[in-house]
């Protein structure tokens, strides 16, 4: 008796300790709880530990505040111009209101999923293949703002839409990848055919440039040369003046130091046959002689005398 009491006790704590780890529920940081009281939403459950009432308070859903990455499959959508392409996307999405995404909607990412799909064919439907490859900002941006609408009764909010991957038919693409070699052989084609335009550009500036400076180098040497020539012929011209002027200094000097010394007719005539000597001494083969011989009459007699005066001055004069 005493044994089966003491089984009681211990199945009674028992049930206290069980009922006691069940009324304490801890919820996790960046989470939140849906509590409900006999079916029906009676709070949200903070982080942290929160204790609940057993059998009448009950955890509907733990939901996950985080933001959520869902990576769709390829769905086909066809373009504008009759292009059937394979898109798949990458939804960014946070939960906003734990109650709105508990109790409106049943499958929210399946939800997702089919109205992204929908609203990816609506907008692709109006841009033609290469407008729908060039345009992928436009795109994301319109489908992000069309879900975010969409799902925010639903407590979501969605953050970024992407598209991961446009795959067109494989004879479109490898249609495209024939433009896109011959563009790049076009581009190709144009920069040689440029670099080769400014090469001859270039040398035919540098042929101008280097005749130019040979013209001017034979115009500098040929200015240099005249310069030189000028140079020496006044320089010789101005040494055949002081010459001529040294010489008619020196004439002038002479009769003036004739006339200091007061000279007689007999050192005139003397210096009358010097001239007279001076002429035949020179190159021209005509001589005028003074029409006035008794003149040179004169002069023989005057060295007739300075002779007899001096008769070493005579063996002087003598041929």
């Amino acid at each position: 008796m005493q044994v089966l009491r003491i089984f009681v006790d211990l199945i009674i704590v028992l049930f206290v300790i069980i009922i006691a780890f069940s009324s304490i529920k801890i919820i996790r940081q960046a989470t939140v709880g849906v509590v409900e009281r006999l079916g029906k939403f009676h709070k949200m459950a903070e982080q942290g530990i929160n204790v609940i009432i057993p059998f009448i308070d009950s955890f509907r859903a733990v939901v996950d505040l985080r933001e959520q990455v869902v990576d769709f499959p390829p769905q086909p959508v066809i373009t504008k111009d009759n292009v059937t392409m394979m898109i798949d996307t990458v939804v960014y999405y946070q939960v906003t209101d734990a109650f709105k995404y508990t109790y409106e909607i049943a499958n929210p990412i399946l939800a997702i999923e089919n109205l992204t799909a929908t609203t990816l064919r609506n907008i692709v439907g109006d841009l033609e293949l290469d407008e729908t490859l060039t345009s992928r900002d436009i795109v994301n941006t319109r489908l992000r703002v069309i879900l975010d609408e969409a799902t925010d009764k639903w407590g979501i909010k969605v953050n970024r839409v992407e598209l991961k991957n446009i795959l067109p038919p494989k004879d479109i693409q490898t249609a495209m990848e024939k433009q896109m070699r011959a563009e790049r052989e076009k581009r190709e084609a144009i920069l040689v055919a440029e670099g080769q335009k400014t090469a001859a550009i270039l040398e035919a500036e540098g042929n101008k440039q280097a005749a130019i400076l040979r013209a001017e180098a034979v115009k500098e040497a040929n200015i240099r040369e005249a310069e030189g020539t000028r140079q020496a012929k006044i320089l010789e011209a101005e040494g055949e003046s002081q010459a001529i002027l040294l010489v008619q200094r020196a004439l002038a000097d002479s009769l003036v130091m004739l006339r200091e010394a007061s000279a007689d007719e007999k050192v005139l005539a003397l210096k009358s046959l010097e001239a007279l000597k001076i002429i035949g001494d020179g190159q021209a083969t005509k001589l005028i002689i003074p029409a006035d011989l008794a003149g040179l009459g004169g002069v023989f007699a005057a060295l007739k005398e300075a002779t007899l005066d001096n008769p070493g001055a005579g063996e002087q004069v003598k041929p």
